[in-house]
């Protein structure tokens, strides 16, 4: 990455001997003479007191930044059954998946732009934190839903991404031969806030209302995530060398990047749909406000686990192997308990299931841009996972209005049992049969394309 330091030729006679030492991936000079050697050592990988401090940073800053738009079914149940936003619904979807779609597709930008200007990587961790504060009290001024696109959505996501996309970076550098194992951690951190948000952003807009309960989250947000900043650092000091560097996209064109990426995409299609209509299906079904929240919390308790299981695989299996147990996890969870499911218990075990399956599938990213590298060393990690969010990205930003629409047809309502028959079916069989596309990689690798 960006950290690697180039050997300097050699030139001509030198008063002093030089010799060169790598040390985990960072080529360091050392002069031979009479005087005593200045110690440098770089912060241990992997483990010690700065690692994790680290990696708490990076799981706390992921639940304060992500957790708010993946609690956005609390939202979205409050904006159809109040005022000024009840009256004129159309466009309710779309902020909660533009908000998380454009953190997805931002992240390619932000990466070829922190590969092109390092030194900007830590300080826009903390202008993305102001935009993310001012977003938010923005949006407690809104009086129709357009307003909340531009200011919960679009101006969220992109403070969001200038804190998240650094993180990324600087995780790849504090953790390597644990590598998934430490993002899966981090991602856990949004299911962690996405159990507890919920209740407290319910609880607050029952009592308080949306321009309230947005402008205590904004205050909480700073105080909370200021400080966290600090942790938030690089392994790995610059080199002068790694400035101007050209992207190597290369990769693009490798059947180990592109082919999960398709399923990458297909799977993000249908993966945010139960996140957006999940507290609204379960209020439709005769079940109170509570137990609606329940339901969104329970997928984010799954998140969590989901995250580390998916992730501490991936450094032991073929990340095509955790991608298919992934994906065909999700798809029995849409099928059977969402499908068949018009009761509590039975959408409590949805809920929980589809959380621990399609939950852990972003964590497969870093077992995708191993594969990458492993076919060419010379390729960017930052990149690689910048479009694979990105792919997931796609799938955010359609699924929508795609999911207003198909839920607008009301198929077999009336006609069809259970779940499939509320009106909600062809959003449950859309989401499954994305979850099965997850698993094409398995596939595509029994047959020799990965």
């Amino acid at each position: 990455m960006d950290s690697d330091i180039a050997l300097n030729d050699l030139r001509g006679e030198r008063h002093h001997d030089e010799s060169y030492d790598l040390h985990n991936g960072l080529r360091r000079r050392v002069r031979a003479n009479s005087e005593a050697p200045r110690e440098f050592s770089l912060p241990e990988a992997d483990g010690g007191r700065d690692a994790w401090l680290f990696l708490a940073g990076c799981f706390m800053v992921e639940a304060l930044i992500w957790g708010f738009p993946f609690s956005f079914g609390v939202f979205q149940d409050y904006y159809l059954t109040h005022e000024p936003f009840a009256s004129k619904p159309s466009g309710i979807a779309i902020i909660g998946t533009s908000s998380t779609g454009i953190m997805y597709l931002s992240c390619p930008i932000l990466f070829a732009a922190f590969k092109r200007w390092p030194t900007i990587r830590r300080s826009f961790t903390l202008v993305g934190l102001v935009i993310n504060a001012t977003a938010i009290i923005a949006a407690s001024f809104a009086t129709t839903v357009s307003h909340l696109v531009l200011t919960q959505g679009i101006l969220y996501a992109i403070g969001g991404v200038m804190v998240y996309c650094p993180t990324i970076i600087f995780l790849d550098e504090w953790f390597i031969r644990r590598k998934g194992l430490a993002f899966g951690m981090m991602w856990a951190g949004t299911g962690v806030s996405g159990v507890v948000l919920p209740f407290i952003m319910s609880a607050l807009l029952d009592k308080f209302g949306f321009r309230t309960t947005f402008r205590a989250y904004a205050v909480a947000l700073a105080l909370l995530a200021t400080p966290l900043l600090f942790f938030i650092r690089p392994r790995l000091p610059l080199a002068q060398t790694s400035l101007h560097r050209r992207l190597d996209m290369s990769f693009l064109r490798m059947s180990t990047f592109w082919i999960p990426q398709m399923c990458n995409i297909i799977q993000g299609l249908g993966y945010f749909i139960p996140n957006i209509y999940l507290p609204t299906y379960a209020r439709n079904q005769g079940m109170s406000g509570a137990q609606a929240t329940v339901m969104l919390a329970l997928v984010n308790l799954g998140v969590v686990f989901g995250a580390i299981w998916a992730g501490a695989l991936t450094d032991r299996m073929h990340v095509s192997s955790v991608m298919g147990i992934c994906s065909t996890g999700a798809a029995l969870a849409v099928f059977l308990f969402w499908g068949l499911s018009v009761s509590v218990p039975m959408l409590c075990l949805f809920s929980l299931l589809y959380g621990l399956t399609a939950g852990g599938f972003s964590a497969n990213y870093t077992g995708i841009v191993q594969g990458v590298k492993d076919r060419d060393t010379a390729v960017d990690s930052g990149m690689v996972f910048g479009f694979l969010a990105a792919g997931r990205g796609i799938g955010s930003v359609v699924s929508g209005p795609l999911s207003e629409a198909l839920l607008h047809m009301q198929t077999w309502k009336g006609e069809a049992k259970l779940g499939y028959g509320t009106g909600y079916g062809l959003l449950i069989v859309f989401t499954g049969i994305t979850a099965v596309a997850g698993s094409g990689s398995w596939f595509a690798r029994r047959v020799g394309w990965v």
